[in-house]
């Protein structure tokens, strides 16, 4: 099975048309039913369970058979869930580069790019700074979302899904037990896409590898990992001429016939990381009344670097200066290098009627950095080298968890002299099985990201040296989940708000340059955002429902450059209408379906790659265009198979669907994709 598994991959990779694909999903089907209906009893298939079952794959010693219960994802604050075998339309969603529901993000043309964000109660604050260029790091896992694992045999995930032009997106994780009290993982993800447009190649690589263990009597518990991550995209800076693209020429339905203002630029992202996060508990066995020590480590770097061999663009038959004048004519190479190290080291006190009381203090410090200075035409600095940050704070966290409530209260403030502070609240109510609530309050006050403070560039008017006022985020938001409807609100309040822009004069613009610089909105943002997600079910038919509705309101407007600094659209929807049965005497589970995308026409962020940023801008609006995405899934045991055609409407509808602007969305495509699990 495993050597046609290959050779179906091979053949994708070397043949693209559409036809094929059908033909390999018909080759990776076929096979896999004669096995089921000929090698496995049928009293080990059970499609009809919420997870589907692993009993024909796991060996039987003394008719001992490992259950689905048993093999477990744990995160960092040490919620559980089961591993989810099944094939259901939250798994179709979750099939893409992200491997997560991307509700609100839009992507750009290729696979592997940044995404713009529809929905803003998406963003996560941290009161601590980051080394920014957050257009690169969508796909960039932090400590927080990686997982540990125990299970009661080795588990194996295979991803493969193809891509734009020439590649592959790859995935491959492994888990394993050696004892009960200890757990190793293993993961590679890569990807590289051609795209389809003029200089657009991405090429990504994610590793990492990781540990869990725990003493018998739970006096020790340990979680560690390492993480390498590099991301490196083409940056064509978007087209130059929207009109060609717009015009439904058949000429430029060949996308590397229009006109880019990069053809050799690109950024790269790449760091690695090392946490762990440990506990003991001080009296020898555990009683209704528990101490612990407890400490977090957490050591990463990071290195940003943008290069464009050549300077001058062209637009037409004319060369401009895209991103102003520069101190180089070619070769731009801009580097920047961040260090992190963070410590936190606490008291945890157990009641097992009250909860558990933890009390700390941490050390953070960072050093974001250049090897050279910018001077002023007087010979002095104008523009540093670094910036160096080391901040502690004290704080506390409660957590009760009993009968139907659940609770984690967070609070921490510095006592350095760049001030931070967070206050996190959460608090969850389970009213029985089928309807639970969440609540969460968050007030923060956050430092700035570092380039937003300092930047260098070989573009002149890429350098700057800042000194910003904290960021201030009051968050209240509550979500409900029930067998009729799931809905949520949020509502944030934005003071001193950051921002970049482009401030580019009357003549820049008709220049077709951009000069994008950080800004401050000293004013507050109001943000409120209302969605809800409704299934309805005819039998075998479907039809799953989300939609999202958001206002903004700001105090005043700025002096100058956008009046209006948060843009999202009033307006997103998702609504999916699906078949889905058993075949086969129940061997082959398939679902097949149409997905309808639509948001509102708004003022969308354009996308910069000399920072990595995307910015706001008041010039030109993208939206109010249908997206039609036709699917076919279907699981035959622990494996599911997807094959979609991606916005198939385009190829007879308007060519007025961007991204970003001058940056498309996704032409038509058919993609095909798998996710097979091991169960050893």
């Amino acid at each position: 099975m495993l050597y046609h598994f290959v050779k179906i991959v091979t053949y994708i990779h070397t043949y693209r048309y559409q036809m094929r694909i059908l033909f390999f999903l018909y080759l990776l089907v076929i096979p896999s039913l004669l096995f089921s209906q000929g090698g496995a009893p049928k009293k080990n298939l059970d499609m009809n369970s919420e997870y589907s079952s692993i009993a024909d794959t796991v060996k039987k010693k003394k008719n001992l058979i490992a259950k689905i219960e048993q093999y477990q994802i744990v995160t960092i604050e040490h919620d559980t869930t089961i591993v989810d075998t099944s094939l259901t339309l939250k798994s179709d969603y979750r099939h893409n580069y992200l491997r997560r529901d991307n509700f609100g993000l839009l992507p750009f043309a290729n696979i592997g790019q940044p995404y713009n964000t529809l929905q803003y109660s998406l963003t996560n604050f941290s009161p601590f700074p980051d080394i920014g260029f957050q257009g690169k790091h969508f796909d960039f896992l932090s400590a927080e979302e990686i997982n540990y694992y125990h299970v009661a045999t080795p588990l194996t995930e295979l991803f493969f899904n193809t891509t734009m032009g020439k590649g592959q997106n790859v995935d491959s994780f492994i888990t394993l037990n050696t004892s009960k009290n200890l757990n190793f993982f293993g993961a590679y993800r890569g990807l590289r896409s051609e795209g389809k447009y003029i200089n657009q190649l991405t090429s990504v690589g994610n590793f990492r590898i990781g540990t869990s263990y725990n003493t018998t009597d739970k006096r020790y518990i340990l979680y560690l990992h390492y993480a390498y991550q590099d991301i490196l995209n083409e940056e064509n800076g978007g087209i130059t001429t929207p009109e060609d693209f717009e015009s439904g020429d058949p000429d430029f339905k060949n996308r590397q016939r229009l006109q880019v203002y990069l053809t050799d630029a690109e950024s790269f992202l790449k760091g690695n990381r090392l946490f762990f996060d440990h506990a003991f508990r001080v009296n020898p066995k555990e009683a209704s009344n528990n101490l612990y020590v407890t400490h977090q480590f957490n050591f990463e770097n990071k290195f940003f670097e943008y290069k464009q061999p050549t300077v001058l663009s062209t637009v037409g038959n004319t060369s401009v200066q895209r991103f102003g004048e520069s101190y180089v004519t070619s070769n731009i190479k801009d580097q920047t290098h961040f260090e992190k190290l963070y410590n936190k080291v606490g008291l945890t006190y157990e009641n097992m009627l009250l909860g558990k009381f933890n009390f700390f203090i941490d050390d953070y410090r960072s050093n974001y950095k250049y090897y050279r200075i910018i001077l002023d035409d007087n010979g002095e600095v104008a523009v540093n080298d670094n910036l160096y940050r080391e901040i502690n704070n004290i704080g506390a966290q409660y957590e009760y968890q009993k009968n139907k409530w659940n609770g984690r209260f967070l609070f921490t403030r510095s006592i350095t002299k760049e001030t931070i502070s967070d206050l996190d609240a959460k608090l969850k109510y389970n009213l029985n099985e089928k309807i639970q609530f969440d609540f969460r309050y968050q007030n923060i006050s956050k430092l700035p990201n570092n380039n937003y403070e300092l930047y260098q560039s070989s573009y002149i008017e890429y350098n700057w040296s800042n000194d910003f006022k904290n960021e201030k985020i009051n968050l209240l938001s509550a979500k409900i989940y029930t067998p009729w409807l799931n809905a949520e609100a949020s509502y944030t309040v934005l003071t001193d708000h950051l921002y970049f822009a482009d401030d580019a004069t009357d003549q820049q613009i008709e220049d077709h340059e951009q000069i994008v610089k950080p800004f401050q909105y000293g004013g507050t943002i109001n943000y409120l955002s209302l969605k809800a997600n409704k299934e309805f079910k005819f039998g075998k038919f479907g039809l799953d429902n989300t939609l999202l509705y958001q206002k903004i309101s700001q105090s005043d407007q700025p002096a100058e450059g956008p009046k209006q600094i948060l843009n999202v659209p009033d307006f997103v929807t998702r609504n999916t209408f699906y078949y889905s049965s058993h075949f086969f005497k129940k061997a082959l589970y398939l679902q097949t379906g149409v997905i309808f995308s639509y948001f509102t026409e708004y003022y969308g962020n354009d996308y910069n790659p000399v920072i990595a940023e995307f910015f706001v801008q008041d010039t030109k609006k993208i939206g109010n265009y249908p997206v039609f995405d036709f699917f076919l899934n279907a699981r035959i045991r622990q494996t599911r198979i997807y094959l979609k055609a991606e916005h198939f409407n385009s190829a007879f509808s308007d060519s007025n669907y961007y991204a970003a602007p001058n940056n498309p969305y996704r032409d038509f495509v058919i993609r095909f994709g798998l996710v097979w699990n091991f169960f050893q």
